[in-house]
């Protein structure tokens, strides 16, 4: 190849027309991939929310209870101490042990209602 045929080559039209058509669409493939990545990343920001709005309300939740526990327990000490005699103890011991196991039953089963709704409200597909 003389020098002159080196200096003057040129990439043949149809082959600069498919590596064009291959950059196009690569190019395409590429902004396409982008937008599906950012449109991932915003439905696991507002999971995110979600999950950490339940948490919170489960949170709340237990805080409340453990309060309204210790409430309980700090009036069955008090009624203990007023107590006048053993009958009135064991009395006053059953009635505290039964209603707290109705208390503890229910707010299981509250607590078991709210992460149930997290867990659902989590993997709702986006509307």
């Amino acid at each position: 190849m003389s020098e002159e045929a080196r200096d003057r080559f040129e990439i043949p039209k149809e082959l600069r027309s498919m590596a064009e058509a291959g950059f196009n669409q690569a190019r395409e493939a590429f902004e396409k991939f982008l937008a599906g990545a950012h449109a991932a990343a915003g439905t696991i920001e507002e999971r995110g929310a979600t999950v950490r709005a339940s948490a919170k309300d489960v949170g709340a939740k237990a805080i409340a209870f453990a309060e309204k526990n210790v409430h309980a327990s700090l009036d069955y000490a008090q009624a203990l101490v007023h107590a006048k005699d053993i009958s009135e103890v064991m009395r006053l011991h059953s009635e505290y042990v039964q209603a707290q196991m109705r208390a503890l039953a229910a707010q299981a089963s509250e607590i078991g209602h709210a992460v149930g709704k997290a867990a659902i409200d989590a993997t709702k597909p986006k509307s």
